[in-house]
């Protein structure tokens, strides 16, 4: 496929989040025959490129981010209304999957031009092969809020649900994200940390939220990071054996431990677990 062969229209190109080979022959053609190429990171796409042979000859490489998106997409959008066939690439795995391209592909949608995929590598889907936990029912949730109140209220609406968690985080806070989950999802909760996934030093670490959380304080995690959660309690807990669980808690523990050890294994958020130990507790000291 030559320059020009390519009709117009929005193409999302899928790129490695890794190894280098792992890009589709679609993807390499659509780099090979875009008129105007747009990158989240322009260095690593004309690195990528570089490697598998693909020269520009005199292509616009522009670069599109979360710093300048507003500023670029009228460009790109007039490049679209010409006629032209436009690829853009994240920096790494698959566009509009926690990328600045989602605004990109609704703009160009919205203007009445064809977007299409050439679908790839993504670190979610990969993770979650690699986990070991449930496959067959998942919800990608993306970065959770940095603060940890916020993180805790994101985590506890999530507690219940009969799926299995996909995260991604900085290698900075990922110890922070598995205390907090280990506080509000219960520390037994199945998880696994994937990291650096199809490179050199590729690590999956699988455990208890608090056993990981533990280990991210003794042995930080660098790279990228994708943390998976195992899915929480697919049926209802009725009052009454929510009570049973919790008296049986509360009998060798604290009303913070036994909404803890609950809350873990039923999938309750965390919040109406404690509230209900805590009456619990109130009402077993008032004889």
């Amino acid at each position: 496929m030559s320059k020009g062969e390519l009709a117009p229209g929005l193409y999302l190109v899928s790129v490695p989040i890794g190894t280098a080979r792992d890009i589709t022959l679609r993807a390499l053609d659509t780099l090979a025959s875009a008129e105007v190429l747009a990158a989240e990171d322009t260095r690593s796409l004309r690195r990528l490129m570089d490697i598998h042979g693909i020269a520009l000859n005199g292509r616009p490489l522009v670069a599109y981010h979360d710093h300048n998106g507003a500023k670029m997409r009228p460009r790109l959008l007039a490049d679209l209304a010409a006629g032209r066939s436009v690829a853009y690439a994240s920096e790494a795995g698959t566009p509009l999957v926690a990328d600045p391209g989602f605004d990109l592909a609704r703009a160009a949608r919205e203007a009445g031009h064809v977007v299409t995929a050439a679908p790839g590598v993504t670190a979610a889907i990969t993770a979650l092969t690699l986990s070991g936990l449930p496959s067959d029912r998942f919800l990608f949730a993306g970065f959770l809020p940095n603060s940890s109140a916020k993180r805790r209220s994101a985590l506890e609406e999530l507690a219940g649900l009969p799926a299995t968690l996909i995260l991604y985080e900085s290698p900075k806070r990922t110890a922070a994200l598995l205390a907090d989950a280990a506080a509000v999802l219960g520390p037994d909760r199945p998880a696994a940390l994937c990291r650096e996934l199809t490179k050199r030093f590729e690590e999956v670490r699988r455990g208890g939220l608090a056993d990981l959380a533990a280990g991210c304080e003794d042995a930080p995690p660098k790279g990228e990071v994708v943390v998976l959660i195992g899915q929480g309690a697919s049926e209802k807990i009725s009052e009454s054996d929510l009570d049973t669980l919790l008296m049986a808690a509360l009998s060798d523990g604290t009303v913070r431990d036994a909404a803890d050890k609950v809350a873990g294994a039923t999938g309750l958020p965390r919040r109406e677990v404690y509230q209900r130990a805590l009456a619990l507790g109130r009402r077993d000291a008032d004889g």
